[in-house]
Formats: structure tokens, sequence, C-alpha cells
């Protein structure tokens, strides 16, 4: 595994890591919104190609909302209206999609610098990424 800095969020670090297997398949992925980049793999000639759509830079996962690659949430597609209630309970959402919330609102898990730790053993090669997600709505009760 090979890591190297990919550039900065604020002033959290953001890394490129790069992991190979024994059969030169290569990921490259980044601890900004768990974003895969690339993933080079042999076609049915032994040649090696990205299948994967992505950025060679981090300016352009900053600069563009494709979530290319990226691990969103708080939930995945539309939720109508940007709210939804839930025992009685309505939440309010960020409308970033129209007036729908899409992939998490405004600062989806795509825009979190995660914390991501290498492994490795006899048998593999990966990594953990590991993010706590902060309420940033207050509830309010529907009657």
């Amino acid at each position: 595994m090979k890591q190297e800095t990919f550039g900065a969020v604020k002033s959290n670090s953001v890394e490129l890591y790069t992991l190979t297997n024994a059969h030169g398949l290569e990921a490259r992925a980044t601890n900004y919104g768990g974003i895969i980049v690339s993933l080079r793999v042999p076609d049915q000639h032994g040649r090696m190609d990205d299948v994967v759509l992505g950025f060679d830079k981090l300016q352009g996962y900053l600069d563009n909302e494709p979530y290319f690659g990226a691990i969103i949430g708080r939930y995945a597609n539309r939720i109508a209206r940007a709210r939804f209630t839930l025992d009685g309970v309505q939440y309010s959402l960020a409308a970033n999609d129209g007036p729908n919330s899409l992939h998490g609102g405004n600062k989806g898990f795509d825009k979190a610098v995660w914390k991501a730790e290498p492994f490795e053993n006899s048998k593999s090669v990966g990594l953990i990424f590991t993010y706590t997600s902060k309420m940033e709505k207050k509830a309010t009760r529907e009657i």
C-alpha cells in the first residue's frame, strides 16, 4: 500500500491510498468522501485500464458534485420536498436538488474527511474508513 498527500480541506489533510494485489489490480481511494478515485483492472487481453469515473486531483471533487465513487449519505437518492416524518416527528432537510434533498444534503458524507486506517495481513491489504456523523438540524414535532 502506498499513501500520499492528495490535498487539504480546511485544516484536514486529505490522503490518497493506492492498493495493489498480486494480479496487478490497482485501487486508489481517498479519505475525502471515501472516494474510489480509480480502479485499474485487466481486460480480456491483460491490458490494464481504469474502469471508474474520477478526477486526478482533489480540486476536481471540490469544484464539482458528481458523487463519483463516493460514500454518499446519510441516505442515498432523493427525499421529496426535503422533509420526512418518523415516529410523529417531522425532520426538515437541506433542499439541494430543486425542492428535494439529494444524497445527504449540502454536506453529505461525500464531502467529509474520513479517518482512514490501512490494514495489511498475509492474505490482503485494505482500508477502513470511519466517520462520525453529527445531526445538523433539530427535529420538530408536528401535531
